[in-house]
Order: C-alpha cells, then structure tokens, then sequence
C-alpha cells in the first residue's frame, strides 16, 4: 500500500465519522418563552422561570394651559403680575411596574409607578407610588386610605378643594364579602403638616369603612392628626379629620356615567381637607369643612364629559381672616382610539378672606393630549 492509498484511506474514514456525529441527537438548549398571564387581567404575562405576573405600562402627557387670566381686582392674574408666566408646556411621562403572585396567605402585589417632568424648561423625577401588598397588607408609599373622591375633570386646571395625597404608610385592609371592607392605616403625618411644625411624635391614624357593588361605593374615614408647632412654648394638640363619600353609576344615562358626593370636616387637620392653612393660629386649633361633588356623562361612545365643584370654610382661630373659597372645573375628552385622550379644560375659583387683601379670582383654561398604555 503506497502512501496515497493511506491518504485517502484516512479521509474516507473521517468523512464516514462526520456523517455519523451529524446524525447523532443533540440536546437543545432551554429557551423560557414569555408566557400571556390571564389570572389578573389583561395585557399580563410571567416573568420568564418564576410564577410571578407583570404588567408594564406608561403613560405620556402633553399639557398647555393659560395660566390665571381673570380679569379682576381680587389679588394679581397671571396675565397682571409682571412676574409670572402667563402660559405653561408641560411633558410629563409615567412608568408603571405591576406584579403579582399567588402565595398561601393571599395575592402578593408590588406596584411602582415613577414619572419625570418638564415644565416651562424646568425638569423634576418623582416616585408616584410604591408599595407591596399581601394578604391585606399594604407598606409603601401610596394613596390615603383617608381620600376618597378626587375629581372628574381631565386636567383639573383649577385646584378644587378635597384630600388628594399620597404618603408613607402601613395598613391593613379586612374584606367582610359582599363588596364591604375596613382598613386601618398609619401614615406619615409630615405629608400632613400645614405651617410651622416641630418634630413627630406619632404618626396620623386613619381608618375607613367601604362598601363597593354594583350600584357604585361609598366610603366614611376619620383620622387623628398630631399637631406639634415649631415654638415649643406653645402647647400640641390632637387634630383630627372625618369625611363621607359616596358615587353613585347612571347606566340609565349610559354605561360609565356616575355622580359623586362628599364632605369632610376638620380640626386642626386642614390637609385633610384639601388646603394650605395653618393647622393652628397661637394656642388654638384651626377648623374647617368642605363639600365636594363631580358628575361624569359618557356623551358618546368616545366623548365624555365632566364637572367638578367644592366649596371650602375655613375658621381662623384668633383671628377675623376667616377663609371661604369655591371652585369649579369641567373638561370635555374626546378618544378617537384606546388609550389616546385629547380633551380640553376649564376652570374658575374664588377665593375671600375677611378684612384682607388676599382675596383671588382664578380662571385657567388648558388642552392634554394623553397616551395611555
């Protein structure tokens, strides 16, 4: 056998290995395909190798409003005040993380909501919410268990006067069936604090009793509010704070229309009522009440139509610049397709303090366009 005979006797043999080794099984590798979640609703999917569900969603917003243009004697408008802006661009973009889990003692839910931003050239981040709830548990930062009704109107352009805030908390939530539940919550008083205020040393306690079935909700909170003023000379106080609600659906009128109502009362706990003054004036608290009320008509299948009004009175202790203000605020929203809104608002608030010159007129007018998704 000569050496070409050998050579070609190796390539015959490496060739018939090749082909055996090609035709041999080989084990593919893992592959975790994202997987359509439908246990908590739409647009959920497992996160890939755990029983976790997520939903991810975001939401863009483009605002242009005239700022404060009425045309009066009470207190200086935007367009009368050499320096302020007379108009405001506002983009704001939302991030939202929703996660749940089934466990033994009950759903586990972590939610995160974050936003940034940009104002008339000036840019700001901010956590909207953050919390994790389990089995009636909630910790984090999110909504007053003490708020109920926060309005109708799209933008909102003039503010109306209720408790809208969200805080540092701990709560627990009991269900009883049939749509009624009751919650007990501690929440951070500084989120609460109106004027000069020393430390804490106890946080606001809230609780609410609920009801939510098909004819609509309803809802009765309280809340104890520690009042600690700055001068130390001065002694503290327990502010406190009630309130009831109550929505009520028009299917009569058509599907998603309803009527809220609401009113609150408040002693030395004025944030709870929607307003920036002072929980005390010397030694003695501040009181006050507001009532509230919005109306949302579903006009046609993409226009709806809204309107909100409160009124606030507000007693100065040891003083005779009692406060009253009014506002209304109604908007009008078109969505021409899922998820994008274009609507526009308008506004108008009075504002009187007896034997002072603070008194305000406010009328404001804006436009949003809004992706939701």
């Amino acid at each position: 056998m000569n050496f070409k005979s050998l050579m070609l006797g190796a390539a015959a043999v490496a060739a018939a290995t090749s082909a055996q080794a090609a035709d041999l099984p080989v084990a593919a590798e893992p592959v975790d395909y994202v997987k359509v979640c439908d246990a908590y609703g739409a647009r959920f999917y497992y996160i890939p190798g755990t029983d976790t569900c997520l939903r991810v969603g975001g939401r863009i917003r483009a605002d242009y409003q005239i700022n404060n243009f009425a045309d009066t004697t009470k207190g200086l408008s935007a367009w009368n005040n050499h320096a302020a802006d007379g108009y405001r661009f506002r983009a704001r973009g939302y991030i939202y993380l929703d996660s749940r889990t089934n466990t033994e003692f009950g759903l586990l839910r972590t939610y995160t909501s974050i936003y940034g931003t940009n104002t008339n050239g000036a840019e700001g981040f901010d956590l909207d919410k953050a919390f994790i709830q389990w089995g009636g548990l909630t910790f984090g930062h999110a909504t007053s268990f003490f708020d109920y009704f926060t309005g109708q109107a799209f933008m909102g352009v003039v503010g109306r006067n209720w408790s809208d805030t969200t805080v540092n908390l701990a709560a627990y939530t009991a269900a009883f069936g049939n749509g009624f539940s009751a919650t007990l919550s501690l929440e951070d008083g500084d989120f609460r604090e109106n004027g000069a205020y020393g430390g804490n040393r106890y946080p606001d306690i809230v609780a609410n009793l609920r009801v939510d079935q098909g004819w609509g909700n309803a809802q009765l909170a309280g809340a104890l509010h520690h009042v600690n003023p700055a001068v130390n000379t001065t002694k503290d106080h327990t502010g406190y704070a009630i309130q009831g609600g109550v929505t009520i659906n028009l299917p009569m009128l058509s599907s998603g229309s309803n009527i809220a109502f609401q009113a609150a009362y408040a002693d030395g706990a004025l944030n709870y009522l929607g307003t920036g003054i002072a929980d005390y004036n010397g030694n003695k608290t501040n009181t006050g009440w507001n009532v509230g009320a919005g109306v949302y008509f579903q006009a046609t299948s993409t226009v709806g139509l809204a309107l909100d009004g409160t009124y606030l009175d507000v007693d100065v202790a040891n003083s005779n610049n009692d406060v009253t203000r009014w506002a209304l605020d109604g908007s009008v929203v078109w969505e021409p397709v899922s998820g994008l809104q274009i609507g526009a608002d308008m506004g108008y608030a009075s504002t009187d303090v007896k034997n002072s010159n603070a008194d305000l007129d406010e009328l404001l007018f804006g436009v949003r366009v809004q992706r939701t998704f």
